[in-house]
């Protein structure tokens, strides 16, 4: 669906971004990583036209990106913007008929939307009437209603309380499920793990790791295992006890086979059975959260 092919852009003598490359695979859940200033708003501006690359070049379904394919996209920007003397209907109307959108056609999409956001009593509400939980909904719908084949979300879940979270966690799903391709650009690792398929790492203005997320994790396994056994002690030579914990005559312990042994699961699983009885044994995947801190603060880690 979207090809980023090393776009480069300048703002003066600052870099924000530096020969960015990846794919968003057609009807994906993508994430887009980075801190404060790495880079993906003026990425995400790019996608949206709303400013062009120094150099580089960005494709979209097969096409390079003009103006024509602004009405395929949908943009949720964090920061937010309604016009709150409007009514709900209104306003969504106004926005429905910029985007092209018959009025006939927009109050049936909206009357959909109103009701699965349940939100569909406050439609003659004024925007200023509304809590930020339920005017983010708004801004939501008014994000979807032209049916976008690329959707960006950027912070989405920002105000809402945890229902509220649930709620629009199921609507992008659907989304996807019916073929639209999400980029979702936020801070939360939590929902990255739930939602995205593949992600993208931006740190100083440049890409530091893409791919898949389940083959992100493979690479960066660790051979750290939690186990629970029933057992005094255990001693395994090449085996690193990075935690240890009993209670009611159960050791736990986080173990980690030491860099260069050759060992596998099913081997060091062997090992413990000797010591006693294995209540559990399961090995520790890195979290996207610690996949991210490892590459956005590489300083960080050489001092833990």
């Amino acid at each position: 669906m979207l090809s980023i092919k090393n776009v480069t852009k300048y703002y003066g003598e600052h870099r924000a971004l530096g020969d960015v490359s990846f794919d968003v695979p057609t009807g994906c859940v993508y994430g887009l990583l980075g801190h404060n200033g790495a880079g993906k708003t003026t990425l995400i501006r790019m996608i949206t036209q709303i400013t062009a690359p120094d150099s580089g070049q960005i494709f979209i379904d097969g096409e390079r990106l003009v103006r024509k394919h602004i009405p395929m996209i949908g943009y949720l920007p964090e920061e937010r913007g309604l016009y709150k003397k409007m009514t709900v209907k209104e306003h969504l109307i106004y926005l429905a008929v910029l985007r092209g959108i018959s009025k006939k056609e927009a109050l049936e999409k909206i009357s959909y939307w109103l009701e699965k956001m349940s939100i569909a009593d406050r439609e003659n509400t004024p925007i200023e009437g509304l809590s930020k939980g339920m005017q983010q909904k708004i801004q939501f719908i008014a994000t979807v209603l032209h049916d976008p084949k690329l959707l960006i979300l950027d912070e989405p879940f920002s105000g809402f309380d945890p229902v509220n979270v649930a709620i629009v966690k199921q609507e992008i799903l659907a989304l996807k499920k019916k073929g639209t391709t999400i980029i979702f650009s936020t801070h939360r690792m939590e929902s990255v793990e739930e939602l995205c398929d593949e992600i993208t790492i931006i740190n100083r203005s440049q890409n530091v790791l893409s791919g898949r997320i389940d083959k992100i994790k493979e690479d960066h396994r660790q051979a750290i295992y939690t186990v629970k056994i029933k057992a005094d002690k255990v001693n395994i030579p090449f085996v690193k006890v990075l935690k240890e914990r009993k209670r009611n005559g159960v050791l736990r312990l986080d173990l980690m086979v030491e860099e260069g042994t050759e060992i596998t699961s099913n081997a060091l699983l062997m090992e413990l059975m000797k010591y006693g009885e294995i209540v559990s044994f399961k090995e520790k995947l890195p979290s996207i959260n610690d996949i991210f801190l490892k590459h956005v603060k590489p300083e960080l880690n050489a001092q833990d």
